[in-house]
């Protein structure tokens, strides 16, 4: 292990020099761990074991640090429970049960999770989790308002894939958002690192401890279900892809698709509103144009009735991959460089703008639907007809949507009784 004597960051020892700064790196036995006079933490060693070099983060829950596992000679993460959080026994036991997932589901695509325990020199709780290069999608979101077609289409491929295998396992995410999404760079383009199971449920453990009363539900609001938004037991993984259909239409256009000044607003437009198409809400003007068939991926996707929403994050990902003309699967976009994914998608769109300029239509891909050929017309119509047949089914969920909209009034009665009871409740609130 290396550590830059500048800025105390650690590095594996084939390392030679500080990417931030530039300084030449030595070896960690031999840099001074600078003092703070903000924190004593710093230089100190939690169970004897993590030895805290600095602050990388700062929480609700938590400080984040970055230290080394004096056992195993590896950068770490360590992530100390604020006093009062760590006295709350409901946030003690997400912290546990998101060690306690993640021990059970190892995979590439979701952090690892080290440790969990309390120190009993500082009387803290301590989650240790494998070091990470790189930052959330929230703040990539925050600094470039919208994302490249090709990086979407990796990242999300790359989501799908961690996703699917704790799908697999019963494990349903329930708070996915761009938070929870973490981009580690390579030269390749973003390898992704799914965060944060402590809200986990897991539909295959009958006798999971629930860490939710009356009236409260888990997850960030811009990104839930409806079903999830109503406290509904009977969610699937589909809950999860509603909340990355909603994730991908906000690196689309730039926002999130039901907005609100407060959580119950918020969960209203989820439960009533439909939300502009993304070809619409992003418009003509976009710094990266919107494909035409991402509206039916994100309708899809956004549908309010489980039964008929996108399957799997696997099917949404090969989804938004064929909008854009990709041929293949999320398995092979997942481990393609974004900037092969670039050119294919280029002459994919290419390609899908001839074959509609031969039937007549507008060869823009991106442009509103002109009139056309009779043939290319009584073709959109009959996609229309069987799109809307597809949507408007009545597949016999109770209590969500199924056909024309008379699922509104009890829907809307039932948020407003809650708002009025004052009984909704959000354990993550907006960011």
């Amino acid at each position: 292990m290396k550590i830059c004597p500048q800025c105390q960051r650690t590095f594996p020892n084939d390392a030679g020099f500080c990417p931030v700064d530039g300084t030449a790196l030595t070896g960690a036995s031999l840099v001074p761990i600078a003092p703070s006079s903000d924190d004593p933490r710093i230089g100190t060693r939690l169970v004897g074991r993590y030895e805290l070099r600095r602050v990388v983060a700062d929480g609700g829950m938590g400080r984040v640090y970055e230290g080394i596992d004096k056992q195993t000679d590896s950068r770490v993460a360590v992530k100390i429970l604020h006093a009062d959080v760590a006295k709350d026994e409901i946030a003690l036991e997400r912290f546990k049960r998101e060690y306690e997932i993640n021990a059970s589901l190892p995979h590439e695509h979701i952090v690892k999770v080290l440790d969990f325990q309390r120190d009993p020199v500082g009387d803290t709780w301590l989650l240790v989790m494998e070091f990470l290069d790189g930052e959330e999608l929230r703040y990539a979101l925050k600094r470039e308002k919208t994302l490249p077609p090709e990086r979407i289409v990796r990242m999300m491929s790359q989501v799908a894939i961690g996703l699917d295998e704790a799908h697999a396992r019963s494990f349903i995410h329930r708070d996915l958002k761009p938070d929870n999404v973490f981009l580690v760079g390579s030269r390749e383009g973003d390898a992704v690192k799914l965060l944060d199971f402590g809200s986990a449920k897991d539909t295959g453990n009958s006798k999971q401890k629930k860490l939710t009363v009356l009236g409260t539900t888990i997850g960030s609001p811009y990104y839930m279900a409806p079903e999830q938004a109503q406290g509904l037991e009977t969610i699937d993984p589909r809950a999860d892809v509603f909340a990355l259909g909603a994730v991908v239409y906000e690196c689309l256009t730039g926002e999130v698709p039901f907005g609100g000044t407060n959580g119950p607003s918020i969960l209203l437009a989820i439960l009533t509103k439909d939300p502009v198409p993304p070809t619409v809400k992003a418009g003509p003007g976009a710094k990266y144009p919107v494909a035409a068939g991402m509206d039916d991926v994100i309708e899809l996707a956004l549908a309010k009735n489980p039964a008929i929403r996108t399957k799997s994050v696997g099917i949404l990902a090969d989804s938004i991959g064929h909008a854009y003309g990709l041929s293949g699967d999320h398995l092979v976009w997942a481990a393609t460089p974004q900037a092969q994914l670039a050119e294919q998608i280029a002459e994919g769109l290419a390609k899908k703008a001839s074959q509609v300029s031969t039937l007549g239509v507008s060869a823009d891909p991106f442009a509103a639907p002109g009139a056309g050929s009779v043939e290319a017309t009584a073709a959109a119509d009959d996609m229309a007809r069987a799109f809307g047949a597809i949507r408007d089914a009545d597949m016999g969920t109770p209590g969500l949507p199924t056909s024309g909209k008379p699922w509104l009034v009890p829907l809307i009665v039932g948020v407003l009784a809650l708002l009025v009871g004052g009984v909704v409740t959000l354990s993550v609130m907006m960011k």
